[in-house]
């Protein structure tokens, strides 16, 4: 608290607006950290700082009092109750009673697509202040609430302002499709190309042969052919920095932001190890996936490839690996990703891997010369935490009209 008092001293006397950005952690307001600490014996909610630092939050705009201001959380926000009342509801009268020296207050703002524009409006229930990053044109489902603020002194032009999203719908093959072919590691023993190349190939085959008296025979002929594919054109390698061919080139958008003409290589495109016992799994959820166009579910895999996971047929954690489909937006990206790869599935069954962590970055919409600090965990975890820098840009656009 000591260095945040002092910077905004600094800033106070160094500038007379500011913005502020930014939003407690979010872990007390997850489903799944809530679904965690119920399961902790002696967990007391009202006892759990993390419910209540928001209220830092708060404190930091009553002694900064910029002309305005951008809060983002997960969906959770909206349910997490603490002392049997909404946390969104505490966070919503102290945020209508932040008042200036002045007199000012701030007009509270919800983000609304609609046509292909958005704009600042009113919110008539909670769940208005969902913004959908898709909506932008990130290739993402990433679903967060996000509060605008504008100090009322300042508020006139909120109503005639507007910007052109980016939206439409992107999918995982436009943003990581043309990126280089790689394949995964073998942890826990000796890992070369030509080993992991059998793995796999091992698996296709037994794949093949557990669907071959299946009244359907798509995923038998596709597991075949993968197991023949294989032979010729598995990937070699872990890591690979070469550009795409045409890479800077493109009109699109999306694109343009995400690919750097001055870049001369790829960096953090490289891939972690699995569990040999893995890849079959991997490699049945991507073919599983190209075939029916969904991820499969705990009861879709085969009994030869069930872990021994007690929550694996208890429908808990049904999509404990699951797949990113080429023809959709990603599913959230999470720092979840930092600790396996389970949840993000490369969709090529050639590859038979997880996300890189420039994939993920992609998928994010982070630019490809962003480059994250510390050991690959650690970068997992900055691009799973992180808003998607296509969408933040264009909130930065809007806000700017509004002021």
């Amino acid at each position: 608290a000591t260095a945040i008092d002092g910077a905004i001293k600094n800033l106070k006397a160094n500038y007379d607006d500011t913005i502020l950005i930014g939003g407690p952690p979010c872990q007390a307001y997850s489903l799944v950290g809530r679904s965690r600490s119920k399961g902790k014996i002696g967990y007391v909610p009202e006892e759990d700082a993390r419910h209540y630092l928001f209220r830092e939050y708060i404190r930091v705009l009553d002694r900064l009092r910029p002309a305005a201001f951008v809060m983002e959380n997960v969906k959770g926000m909206l349910s997490s109750t603490i002392e049997s009342r909404l946390v969104f509801e505490m966070l919503m009268e102290d945020l209508s009673s932040l008042g200036t020296g002045q007199g000012h207050h701030y007009e509270l703002r919800s983000i609304r697509v609609e046509d292909g524009k958005a704009s600042l409006r009113d919110a008539a229930q909670p769940s208005d202040f969902i913004v959908r990053a898709e909506a932008f044109g990130v290739p993402q489902r990433r679903h967060r609430v996000i509060i605008v603020g504008i100090r009322s002194d300042l508020a006139a032009k909120i109503a005639n302002a507007e910007i052109r999203v980016s939206g439409g719908a992107r999918t995982v093959r436009e943003v990581i499709g043309t990126m280089p072919a790689l394949r995964s590691g073998i942890s826990r023993r000796l890992d070369d190309a030509a080993l992991w190349q059998s793995e796999v190939i091992d698996a296709a085959k037994l794949l093949a042969s557990i669907y071959k008296g299946a009244d359907d025979s798509t995923l038998r002929e596709a597991f075949s052919s993968v197991s023949k594919r294989m032979k010729a054109d598995a990937p070699k390698h872990r890591a690979q920095s070469r550009l795409p061919e045409g890479y800077g080139s493109s009109n699109d958008e999306l694109l343009r932001w995400l690919e750097r003409p001055d870049l001369r290589a790829l960096a953090q495109h490289e891939t972690r190890g699995h569990m040999a016992t893995d890849l079959g799994r991997y490699l049945f959820a991507a073919v599983f996936g190209t075939v029916h166009g969904y991820s499969p579910k705990a009861d879709d895999f085969p009994l030869a490839l069930s872990p021994d996971h007690r929550n694996w047929n208890s429908g808990v954690f049904s999509d404990r690996f699951r797949v990113q489909l080429a023809n959709e937006a990603a599913t959230t990206v999470t720092s979840h990703i930092s600790k396996d790869g389970h949840y993000f599935i490369h969709p090529d069954p050639l590859q038979c891997r997880s996300l890189t962590v420039r994939e993920a970055a992609r998928l994010q919409s982070f630019p490809d010369d962003y480059l994250f600090l510390g050991n690959r965990t650690e970068a997992y975890v900055q691009v799973g935490n992180a808003v998607p820098p296509f969408l933040a840009r264009q909130i930065a656009d809007l806000l700017q009209r509004c002021l």
